[in-house]
């Protein structure tokens, strides 16, 4: 999604960060702060001295609310290491540590490389294919005031499932591939349907509660959770434009939700100077 992280870091005698954008105090401190906890470990697992850096950032993303923001932080940190630390790691390289750390490729590698991407481990390299996808497809994002924790959303899932929803959920796997493969707006009505994490997650997701029904309406071309949650991504439909799209949201959620309009974003984007 056309949300950002974007960090400027130089060796510096001391650690420093100067954070601006969503949840810049957060972002900005020096304790538990994932980028600098990442880059650390990164260079110390490589068995490289870790030089201190002065960091700027600006965040766009949203934090806790299934938008990618851990594995943009995540990213972040290990092409810094890759970068002062001299690992040449490359693009594989650096999904394959950062998924390694975040125990899955799933959001890491989306993140990196941009558009659909898919992504599977396959003993210790990380396979990924590309779908660019249509940038005018146009998207809103509803975030809710409050945070929900992976940890919290994953415990909330069954530990098995159906043979009829595990084959639901294949299904329509592939056909969202096929539909952003192909361009198909159309065919995510279907695509986004989901048995396995949605109605497990719908009472901690209040907001895909009321949005859900809205799949079914004409101007909308899909609606699921945006990651594990609480976060609902909605796709319009190819005549919908987001000011109407907006209103008929409000309609359902009020005034104190948050809404983003967004559009299918490409990947990293790397300076050195």
């Amino acid at each position: 999604m056309s949300m950002h992280l974007t960090v400027e870091a130089h060796v510096a005698a001391v650690f420093s960060i100067e954070a601006t954008g969503r949840d810049a105090v957060l972002c900005g401190s020096l304790e538990n702060n994932l980028i600098l906890d990442t880059y650390a470990a990164v260079l110390e697992r490589a068995g490289v001295a870790v030089r201190p850096l002065s960091i700027r950032l600006h965040n766009e993303i949203p934090l806790g609310m299934g938008c990618g923001s851990s594995a943009a932080a995540l990213l972040a940190g290990v092409a810094l290491a890759d970068h002062f630390g001299a690992l040449a790691l490359g693009d594989a390289g650096i999904v394959a540590e950062a998924s390694r750390i975040e125990g899955h490729p799933d959001n890491v590698a989306a993140c990196w490389y941009g558009g659909m991407t898919v992504s599977a481990v396959d003993g210790d390299v990380v396979r990924v294919a590309t779908f660019e996808g249509d940038p005018a497809w146009e998207m809103m994002l509803a975030v809710q005031s409050s945070s929900l924790a992976t940890k919290k959303a994953r415990a909330l899932l069954p530990e098995s499932y159906s043979k009829a929803d595990a084959v639901f959920n294949v299904q329509r796997v592939a056909l969202l591939t096929a539909a952003f493969a192909q361009g198909r707006l159309d065919l995510l009505k279907t695509g986004m349907q989901d048995r396995m994490h949605q109605p497990y997650r719908m009472e901690a997701c209040p907001l895909l509660k009321s949005l859900l029904p809205l799949a079914a309406e004409p101007e909308i071309a899909g609606v699921a959770l945006s990651g594990a949650g609480p976060s609902v991504l909605i796709f319009l439909a190819k005549d919908t434009n987001t000011l109407a799209a907006e209103t008929r949201l409000r309609s359902v959620l009020g005034t104190d939700v948050e809404l983003l309009a967004l559009q299918i974003a490409g990947g990293v984007e790397r300076t050195f100077l």
